[in-house]
């Protein structure tokens, strides 16, 4: 059944519509608390969802589903315009910036000694499993915090690091493709075809990558439908390499597909850059099917929940790690910008919210809102304490039919902050300042960066194509001040080269 409390987040009381459902042991009296199923895309366009109706040529039936049932976010932010950093602020519930999330070689958990979201979970009781792709830090190891099992999860099943083939995963393919980048002197790239993970284990496995993380998501489903579990599926789709398709789908849409790397023919950057934008005449037909793929496997997860009677349980989640990757061809819509930088594009992302009977249906939330909001507001539909310590807010009452003022109030004036080292930017009401010091890693990812200090106003313009700093200098002096004490509190030294350090400098960053 459900039902209505107090939950205590911190020093404030907030009213919170929350699951409770009735469990196998009704003579107990006790009472089940709800399955939580947290889905995450990797690298899915903002304009990639068919129900958003941005582009024609995208069909998402399944997450379409989904929306239509649930509250679908058009101004959700990732933590980072990257997937790592973004990951540790999706499971920490905060700003990665004190742990040294920065950039791509940061620690990841290593430096992380609050409760994780698993880890929280877990303390009250859910069964906890991680299927799919973990990337925190550089250390992937088993006896890292990074790896899953050390930081929640009871169960893990999937791969480390930021690529996985899609279509290969032995020892011995990854094995015999070292051999020969070694022999051509090219061993720093990889095609990523090694074994998957198993709990701590690595097992060679046959099959297409999406479908096999679906399977594994399904099992573990079915083995704790009589207990509440917490599942985070984490595919790898739609992230490069989108070429790596079943040959069979490629018959079907008459695609002659992109070759994989082979190191005695070309050069690993050659062959990286022939399969991106503008060079792929086939990119976003790949892209599509990788898409295509992902949604299936989620409406089968979908399904299963309604197979095993957890339909009506289970609270489902569904955002993308990060803004969509435009080399690979995903597409942002209006939003400017790309995956690896701080543009709308790289950091808004697609989020749907849908709990049965407690959350409103078929509803379009223009509030801004972040990753780092999930923890608390699933903290909240359990029942259980929010930590003080996290940044992320509850957004119960975004999602239900009973907003509090004070809650919304509260909500649309927050502000939120993104530094990736050699970027930064401030999004505050509608204002969004920001600041680019080091086009470096823009332009190795194949992104345009304009270098500078700049001013949008999203409200009049979405896609950032106005800069009006010089037209308000005054919200530019009070976002920067505003910056510099998040700053003081929440910022370990990031790791930049001489030119972002002085170009920083300038600006008293």
């Amino acid at each position: 059944m459900f039902s209505k409390y107090l939950v205590v987040t911190g020093t404030v009381i907030t009213l919170a519509t929350t699951l409770l459902l009735s469990t196998a042991c009704a003579d107990t009296g006790d009472q089940r608390k709800p399955n939580i199923l947290l889905i995450v895309g990797d690298d899915h366009g903002f304009g990639d969802l068919g129900v958003a109706k941005i582009n024609s040529d995208v069909v998402t039936p399944n997450l379409d589903k989904l929306a239509n049932k649930g509250t679908r976010f058009t101004q959700a932010y990732a933590t980072a315009p990257i997937c790592n950093a973004s990951r540790v602020g999706l499971i920490t519930g905060g700003y990665t910036q004190r742990f040294g999330g920065y950039w791509y070689e940061s620690d990841g958990l290593e430096q992380v000694t609050q409760s994780t979201l698993a880890e929280t979970l877990k303390a009250q009781g859910y069964k906890t499993g991680y299927v799919g792709k973990f990337h925190y830090g550089g250390n992937h190891q088993p006896e890292s915090r990074n790896f899953p099992l050390n930081h929640g999860f009871d169960s893990f099943y999937g791969f480390s690091g930021g690529r996985k083939h899609y279509l290969i995963h032995s020892k011995t393919a990854e094995k015999q493709h070292r051999k020969a980048r070694k022999a051509n002197n090219t061993i720093g790239e990889s095609l990523k075809m090694g074994p998957a993970w198993l709990n701590d284990k690595k097992v060679d496995q046959q099959g297409f990558a999406t479908e096999l993380i679906g399977e594994h998501a399904h099992k573990f489903i079915a083995d704790n439908r009589d207990k509440p579990f917490f599942l985070q599926v984490s595919f790898n789709a739609v992230h490069n390499f989108t070429h790596q398709l079943p040959k069979s789908y490629l018959a079907e849409k008459g695609l002659k597909g992109y070759h994989d790397w082979d190191p005695a023919k070309e050069a690993f950057r050659d062959w990286y850059v022939g399969g991106r934008y503008p060079n792929n005449p086939e990119g976003r037909q790949h892209y599509l099917g990788q898409l295509h793929f992902l949604d299936v496997e989620i409406g089968k997860l979908l399904n299963e929940l309604n197979k095993q009677g957890l339909a009506d349980d289970t609270l489902v989640i569904y955002i993308g790690d990060n803004g969509g990757s435009t080399p690979i061809y995903a597409n942002n819509g209006e939003l400017r910008g790309s995956k690896y930088t701080l543009y709308e594009g790289g950091i808004r992302v697609p989020l749907i919210v849908y709990g049965p009977q407690i959350y409103q249906q078929g509803k379009v939330m223009n509030q801004v809102v972040s990753a780092m909001d999930l923890y608390p507001t699933i903290l909240a539909a359990a029942g259980i304490a929010i930590p003080s310590h996290l940044d992320g807010k509850n957004i119960s009452a975004l999602l239900t039919k009973d907003v509090q003022a004070t809650d919304s109030q509260s909500l649309s004036e927050r502000t939120l902050f993104w530094d990736t080292g050699h970027e930064i930017a401030v999004r505050s009401g509608k204002w969004k300042y920001k600041a680019a010091f080091d086009d470096y890693y823009a332009n190795k990812q194949m992104v345009n960066l304009e270098l500078g200090e700049f001013l949008y106003d999203l409200e009049k313009d979405p896609g950032e194509s106005q800069d009006v700093s010089n037209k308000f200098p005054e919200v530019v002096k009070q976002l920067r001040a505003q910056y510099q004490q998040w700053a003081k509190t929440n910022q370990a030294n990031p790791k930049v080269s001489n030119k972002t350090r002085n170009n920083r400098a300038k600006l008293g960053l």
